[in-house]
């Protein structure tokens, strides 16, 4: 299985990289591989998190505030939002045709 992004969400991982890298040197890479290693997770067990819909779940990330919306596609995992968990819940649903 494989992964994509919508264009917000791959904007959203981009700009949380840069905020961290700005507060500490390589912190932006750590950040990164915990969003990479997170996402390897979802593509071995796609269905093992939490639903915040009928068609989407969400990751937390384990040291940063941050959550992944996703969806399961038939050929793959729609990354719909790298969610900062301090923002307001739904800013990301009409990002796709799916009901929350």
């Amino acid at each position: 299985m494989s992964y994509r992004f919508l264009p917000k969400a791959e904007l959203e991982l981009n700009q949380a990289i840069d905020y961290y890298e700005t507060c500490q040197s390589k912190l932006g890479l750590i950040f990164f591989n915990e969003i990479l290693f997170a996402i390897n997770n979802i593509m071995a067990f796609p269905y093992a998190w939490s639903k915040i819909s009928d068609e989407c779940h969400r990751i937390l990330l384990k040291s940063f505030p941050y959550g992944i919306i996703y969806s399961v596609e038939p050929n793959h995992i729609l990354i719909i939002s790298i969610m900062n968990i301090h923002r307001k819940p739904f800013y990301w649903k009409n990002r796709t045709e799916i009901k929350i």
